[in-house]
């Protein structure tokens, strides 16, 4: 981590969101926002030096990792008043992809290899990350939306 403070964003706003509505028995409410994400989305190389090359993935690193995508997505939702949702599709050993959708239009697309090993270096690759899928998502909805004028 960086010694000053990390830029909060709309996208992070919403994943500290997400994440602490998730916690249900008050397990996270003593640490702060910084640490949460830390302790779920940032992993350092010798970390991942641990991590098995083939392995599974459980179903709570898969919820995880779907939560960035929910979270682009309510964000999306709060600026723009369209309903999105989210499609993940995940096999047991890390393969899979997820979507984000609004009306007929794909905002993000991405596809997973080795899902089990998902990690940012720093917290602000993932503030970076989030906010660059977020404002692409706008760019693209822009660029493909409906046209109301016609009947």
């Amino acid at each position: 981590m960086t010694d000053t403070a990390l830029e909060i964003n709309a996208f992070t706003e919403e994943l500290i969101r997400q994440l602490r509505a998730t916690d249900q028995f008050g397990n996270w409410a003593k640490m702060s926002d910084e640490e949460l994400l830390t302790k779920k989305y940032v992993k350092t190389k010798e970390q991942l030096k641990e991590i098995p090359i083939i392995a599974d993935i459980d179903e709570m690193l898969i919820g995880e990792i779907k939560m960035i995508y929910k979270a682009i997505a309510l964000q999306f939702e709060r600026k723009t008043g369209v309903m999105c949702n989210v499609v993940m599709e995940m096999s047991h050993e890390g393969f899979g992809r997820c979507i984000v959708i609004a009306d007929k239009i794909v905002l993000v697309d991405k596809y997973f290899k080795d899902a089990h090993r998902f990690s940012y270096r720093t917290l602000d690759k993932l503030y970076e990350d989030g906010q660059k899928l977020l404002d692409k998502a706008f760019d693209i909805f822009e660029q493909y939306k409906p046209c109301k004028d016609k009947a």
